[in-house]
């Protein structure tokens, strides 16, 4: 958040997300990624660091990855080389991470934020850069139990990861709520990454301090913080938000600013609502880098380059856009579809083109195609209705052949069925009135309800609504509509 006299400081955040690889094997050899294996099944001499092994690049890592920085726009360094990260965790047992330090494969891109609701003006995050590292094991603690005992699990050690290190560019909790959403769908859509964070496919640490405007026209920056721990994305919002307040309170007790401490690691406890502190953050000298000698140069050529993006399909930013521009819907409808997935995208785009109407397609996929899903579970590929199908049940409609609420109970039977509108339709005797059917119903409604006809012409034309249960009940097949307006044009006609 910007200083106001409400807010009197600004949020200055920057997150490192760390995406797991959708590859089958590990970064550095043979060994499955597949997750849910009992521990230590997935492990060989290379994860496991014994002596005498060697890695190996899986190309198909850094082809994802390579994939990944393009559709972030950054720019590719035509060589790059591997370092090697000294730490010592339980769970690392080469003593060592493989990654990338002063010569990442990728830098200097961006993301936009957006949100359709215009809580804030869409607007560009910059990435500092995106660079591939091999993953740690899993520590798992038996607190719980008492004993105090930990567990390691190595079937993660070695498994890909795409580091993405944003720019402290975003201002808010929301911001980097919104941000981390349209990330991850867009790595979704690229086949980069599951994303999947209950099974650690997606990590964030964010970054937070604030900036205070002093008196004087000096701005003081608080200690830096790097929250870890956190396991959702509303998580990662809620953490930030406590973070803030925390940040501002300590502020205003103590006066310390960027400097005066060293940057703190804190953890976030979800059950508590509130961030730890953990330790004091290392600085990259710490690390004792040095380039990886069991690794060669990795270079990247203009024909890799266009092979790659040749392969790219339509990001969802763009695709919002032509969304809204080719079928004429909202900003909100169109996040509502995209956010979705592509293959839903392209249902409804195949169900709009048969209608010729995307607005009313929308509406049909929001809250009748997606409702359904959610409760029957499923995939959109394997839905029972398919785009034609549900065309020529909105076509009728509009046709004036039965009304909205009529074709959605139609629209459930060729769900569960799974026979088309015109069989429904068959099956449940439903005909369409014609126009001297409905005409002699609505004489016949008028006659038998004088008071209704003086309300209406008294000017209560809501007086009309009284008309339609009855006309359900003499035809079931009559549209209300229909009743409502052939109804009034006859009252007018009285004079």
């Amino acid at each position: 958040m910007n200083a106001s006299p409400t807010t009197p400081f600004t949020t200055i955040i920057g997150l490192e997300v760390h995406v797991q690889l959708q590859t089958r094997t590990k970064l550095f050899c043979g060994c499955s990624t597949q997750f849910g294996a009992p521990p230590n099944t997935h492990v060989c001499p290379t994860c496991l660091g014994l002596p005498g092994s060697l890695p190996v690049m899986n190309r198909q890592a850094f082809a994802l990855a390579l994939r990944a920085a393009l559709a972030l726009n950054c720019t590719i360094a035509p060589t790059t080389k591997w370092d090697r990260k000294n730490y010592f965790y339980p769970d690392l047992p080469k003593g060592y991470q493989i990654s990338q330090f002063d010569l990442p494969f990728s830098s200097d891109g961006h993301l936009e934020v957006v949100d359709p609701k215009g809580a804030f003006a869409p607007r560009d995050v910059g990435i500092i850069r995106v660079h591939l590292e091999e993953d740690a094991g899993k520590s798992m603690h038996d607190e719980a139990a008492g004993t105090g005992d930990t567990r390691i699990d190595l079937n993660r050690a070695g498994t890909p990861l795409c580091e993405i290190v944003t720019q402290p560019d975003l201002r808010s909790p929301q911001e980097a709520r919104a941000w981390l959403n349209e990330l991850k769908l867009l790595l979704v859509y690229l086949g980069v990454s599951d994303c999947n964070m209950q099974e650690g496919s997606l990590r964030v640490d964010a970054n937070i301090n604030l900036h205070i405007p002093q008196p004087d026209g000096r701005i003081a920056k608080t200690p830096i913080v790097e929250i870890k721990n956190m396991n959702s994305f509303r998580s990662v919002e809620r953490a930030l938000v406590y973070e803030t307040a925390r940040q501002y309170q300590e502020w205003q007790e103590t006066k310390a600013e960027m400097g005066s401490k060293p940057k703190q690691t804190r953890g976030w406890d979800e059950p508590a609502g509130i961030t730890r502190g953990q330790r004091a953050k290392e600085e990259s000298s710490d690390y004792r880098y040095f380039p990886e000698p069991d690794l060669v140069l990795v270079t990247v050529d203009a024909a890799q380059l266009a092979a790659v993006q040749s392969g790219m399909t339509e990001p969802p930013t763009e695709l919002r856009k032509a969304l809204e521009s080719r079928w004429k819907i909202s900003p909100y409808d169109a996040d509502v579809l995209v956010n979705q997935g592509r293959e839903l995208v392209g249902y409804f785009e195949e169900l709009a083109g048969a209608i010729g109407e995307g607005k009313v397609a929308s509406n049909w996929m929001q809250q009748d195609v997606l409702r359904t899903l959610n409760e029957r579970g499923g995939t959109i590929d394997a839905f029972p209705v398919k785009p034609a199908g549900l065309a020529d049940l909105i076509r009728r409609v509009t046709a004036g052949d039965f009304d909205t609420s009529r074709a959605r109970e139609i629209f459930a039977d060729m769900v569960t069925s799974g026979r088309s509108a015109a069989e429904v339709v068959a099956t449940l005797g439903i005909s369409a009135v014609d126009d001297d059917e409905l005409l002699a119903l609505c004489h016949e409604l008028l006659a038998a309800n004088p008071k209704i006809v003086a309300d209406v012409r008294g000017g209560k034309e809501q007086a009309a609504a009284g008309l339609i249960g009855q006309a359900k009940k003499k035809n079931a097949n009559v549209n209300p509509g229909k009743v409502r307006e052939k109804c009034l044009e006859l009252i007018r006609a009285m004079g």
